[in-house]
């Protein structure tokens, strides 16, 4: 019985051992994969970092943890490397013993090898990439991303989503308002029109409540929006809009001042009496300094014995000078000025990141009240975007929130007209024909104007005035909420851009559920992938693939799409590649294009290098026309793209385009749009340049 007992625990003694091994021999691989998956941070976090060729202590991101690694084992490294449009950047990484004081040497050529052989495989052929923090969807980093934007525009907005709540019936809406003719004075239809002098002819539309697409955060950059001076900005601030008040004495005082600024301009020391020991200080007013004389703070030397103002140095007591004692009972008045109020609805092509120009609560509240009179309950105002014509009366795209039999929400989205004075053409309308379109669909005889049923109102050619504004709905006004939208997008050799453009026309229709657009890809003999395999593999509800040959030509490129259009009474959207869309762009090329009245510029954000949609630094393109919506009998009517002078290049064929397009009697809207970004991308292999190949051996 003992001699059984010692082997019994002999054996539990050596299971324990074995099990033992097992865990720690798995504990020991997994702390292995643990250190050995460690990446290595990236120099350049905020976009704008860089480093020498074999500078890597520049910065503390450029280090890694350490990583433990066992001689011959193979070791995955992705690099995430941003290049600026030059392609003077560089990639290097290197190693070194975890030990103080050793230098980094490069992995170079000979220790390195490709994780896949990509030599047999389409540049758009990415699933064998590992997903890792630098190659995963953009799901996955909104997910994961820990840090918040500093702009307002990433924040959640009631439009972003306003497509996916039920529209209300069309039909509810008959005979709400009564008919108007929509005739809007700035239409410049057969005005002659010099080249690209319709960009004079484009107005920018008011909304409400803020869209938030003035880009506050890029103002430490640029300050245009404030219609000052940057020079003065710099140096002065806001100071001329604050003054102290008045202390005991009665005498107002000036809002204190930087060292060396008076309220009438700088204190400038004379230097020849500076040197000499005079006390003398010459006040002189403002940077009436001459450009680029000795006296000019940019270009003015120091002195001997001077320290710059960007020194961390303690500057020496100044003589003669002595500051004063702090009041914090003094009070201060601000003259208020609204910056907003003094833009213009001109399409402002000087600064680049102010927003869509704001358009005030009271007259909304004023007249979405009149428009609730005869409708539903009012839930909540989304949006309203309004086109003044302070000759003839300004129109409105509604967007409201309402109640419908106290049961559910609907949203309305529609076209309506606060008429101020008549035209002579809409008179001469009525005293021809007696009769105007009085409801979206149907003519019928022209209803009193609002505000009483017994009202008349002349109709003499000479009477332009209505007895008071006139809340009307504008005939010929009415977009099509289901309208077909065909994406034109003109490609060659752009593989990964184009992979992305599909992948997101598929997000597209998967979140909007939305089988009503089309994309209509022109692909001028790309080499570097096979586009319409890569169509037809994609889940878009529908595609049109067409090959040209010849050199790319974006004016022909986007001709050619719009010709295998059939449905002439369809929209077509001139795309680029390099787009990252809104879930709700479909419904917004739709309300902004209408039927012989209505195109659309939609002003995107250009990404700066470094920039996402996540963390978009950059800046609006105001003087970019080539993101144009329009019905394409529309498009065929004022002759399509001008393909023969336009034919070997491509800049400038957008403004020419604009020009036709307004002398054909058409408005073109134009707005800058929530998460509608361009990203940065390289120029390499756009410009029908052959790439040179090196000689093999």
């Amino acid at each position: 019985m003992i001699h059984d007992t010692l082997i019994n625990k002999a054996a539990l003694l050596i299971y324990l051992s074995v099990c033992l091994y097992i865990v720690l021999s798995f504990l020991k691989c997994i702390l292995n994969l643990i250190l050995n998956s460690t990446t290595m941070d990236i120099v350049c976090p905020h976009g704008s970092e860089w480093t020498a060729p074999g500078e890597f202590s520049k910065f503390r991101s450029q280090t890694s943890k350490p990583v433990h690694l066992m001689s011959s084992r193979r070791y995955y490294f992705e690099v995430l490397h941003k290049q600026d449009e030059r392609g003077s950047d560089h990639v290097e990484v290197g190693w070194r013993p975890f030990l103080p004081g050793l230098k980094y040497d490069v992995i170079d050529s000979a220790d390195i090898s490709l994780y896949t052989d990509e030599s047999s495989l389409k540049m758009n052929s990415v699933r064998h990439i590992p997903q890792t923090l630098a190659s995963h969807s953009l799901a996955l980093q909104v997910n994961q991303r820990t840090d918040t934007h500093t702009a307002d525009m990433l924040k959640p907005d009631p439009r972003d989503n306003y497509y996916k709540i039920p529209m209300i019936d069309q039909s509810r809406l008959e005979n709400v308002l009564p008919s108007c003719v929509y005739s809007p004075t700035y239409v410049v239809k057969d005005f002659p029109i010099a080249r690209y002098q319709g960009l004079q002819f484009v107005y920018l539309s008011y909304v409400y409540p803020n869209d938030f697409t003035r880009l506050t955060h890029m103002e430490k950059k640029n300050k245009c929006f404030y219609r000052e001076s940057p020079v003065y900005l710099e140096k002065f601030g806001f100071y001329k809009y604050m003054k102290m008040d008045e202390e005991e004495d009665g005498q107002p005082v000036f809002f204190p001042k930087p060292d060396g600024l008076c309220a009438a301009g700088i204190l400038i020391t004379d230097k020849n009496s500076a040197r000499s020991g005079s006390p003398e200080v010459q006040p002189t007013k403002v940077s009436e300094i001459p450009e680029g004389s000795d006296m000019a703070p940019q270009s003015r030397g120091l002195e001997e014995g001077e320290i710059s103002e960007y020194s961390n140095e303690e500057a020496e007591a100044r003589p003669h000078l002595s500051e004063e004692a702090i009041n914090w009972q003094r009070t201060f008045s601000v003259n208020p000025v609204d910056f907003e109020l003094l833009r213009s609805d001109w399409n402002d092509l000087r600064c680049n990141v102010s927003g869509n120009l704001q358009l005030a609560e009271n007259e909304v509240i004023d007249v979405v009240s009149q428009y609730m009179e005869r409708i539903y309950t009012l839930v909540r105002i989304v949006n309203v975007e309004k086109r003044r014509d302070s000759a003839r009366g300004n129109r409105y795209l509604m967007e409201l929130l309402l109640m419908e039999g106290g049961k559910r929400v609907v949203r309305l989205s529609d076209y309506i007209y606060l008429l101020l004075h008549r035209s002579r053409y809409e008179d001469g309308i009525e005293s021809r024909e007696g009769t105007l379109p009085s409801s979206h669909h149907t003519p019928s005889k022209n209803p009193p104007p609002s505000g009483s049923n017994t009202q008349t109102h002349t109709t003499t050619p000479w009477s332009t005035s209505w007895a008071k504004p006139l809340l009307c709905q504008p005939s010929m006004l009415e977009w099509r909420h289901d309208v077909m939208v065909h994406f034109v997008v003109p490609v060659k050799n752009q593989a990964r851009w184009v992979q992305q453009f599909i992948s997101d026309m598929e997000l597209l229709h998967h979140e909007t559920k939305d089988e009503n657009f089309s994309v209509l890809i022109v692909d001028f003999q790309s080499d570097d992938m096979d586009v319409e395999q890569a169509l037809k593999e994609s889940t878009v509800p529908r595609y049109e693939y067409l090959r040209r040959e010849g050199n790319f030509e974006r004016s022909s490129g986007l001709q050619m799409g719009v010709d295998t259009i059939e449905d002439s009474h369809s929209i077509v959207f001139l795309c680029d590649l390099h787009i990252h869309f809104p879930h709700n762009i479909l419904e917004t090329i739709r309300k902004h294009c209408v039927e012989g009245r209505l195109a659309f510029a939609p002003i995107v954000m250009r990404l700066d290098c470094g920039s996402s949609p996540l963390d978009p630094d950059g800046f609006w393109e105001v003087n970019g026309f080539g993101l144009f919506g329009i019905y394409k009998s529309d498009f065929d009517k004022i002759g399509g793209m001008n393909t023969e002078e336009f034919k070997d290049r491509w800049g400038g064929e957008d403004w020419e385009l604009l020009d036709r397009v307004l002398q054909n009697g058409l408005e073109v809207e134009r707005l800058r749009l929530r998460n509608f970004y361009h990203y940065f991308h390289s120029k390499r292999g756009m410009w029908n340049i052959p790439i040179k190949r090196p000689s093999q051996g």
